[in-house]
């Protein structure tokens, strides 16, 4: 019993989610301003690690984007504007979710209308064969397809 404990522990705590990297030397102590940093970290991307935010990131540069990000705040940024900041420096890729802009298009756009055509290709599919009559059962042997087919069975049951 206290082996099945220990591994239903085990398992639980495997199954947390990742720890925030942030390291305590870099929280503020303005608990309002230190939400904002963790709000924004959580929108950008880590360089290193490329698909895991810079607040979960452990990487060196994650921590300087980390700091650079609290740095501007203290200063009275927005979050516009820190992120505005960031896009300037390292382009439209620090971002995880990329602003909806006339480059971007293309990103954001594609994933819908490949779906709405496959649909579109499918419903057309359908009903290109419901039209043909490809579901229609097979017209019914002639004489000489029947004598032909029990001709091929005997010979079939006399070999086995």
């Amino acid at each position: 019993m206290r082996r099945m404990m220990v591994t239903i522990v085990a398992l639980m705590l495997l199954a947390l989610p990742a720890a925030h990297a942030v390291q305590p030397d870099e929280i503020m102590s303005d608990p309002a301003k230190e939400a904002r940093a963790r709000d924004l970290s959580r929108e950008l991307r880590c360089m290193v690690c490329q698909n895991q935010s810079i607040d979960d990131s452990d990487a060196p540069l994650a921590r300087d984007l980390r700091l650079l990000v609290r740095e501007r705040i203290a200063a009275g940024d927005s979050n516009l504007q820190v992120l505005d900041f960031l896009v300037a420096r390292y382009g439209e890729f620090v971002l995880l979710k990329p602003r909806f802009e006339r480059q971007t298009v293309l990103l954001w756009l594609l994933a819908p209308l490949l779906l709405i055509s496959g649909g579109l290709a499918l419903w057309l599919q359908i009903r290109r064969r419901a039209r043909s009559g490809a579901d229609l059962p097979a017209p019914p042997l002639t004489a000489d397809e029947e004598a032909r087919l029990a001709a091929l069975m005997s010979d079939e049951t006399k070999s086995s």
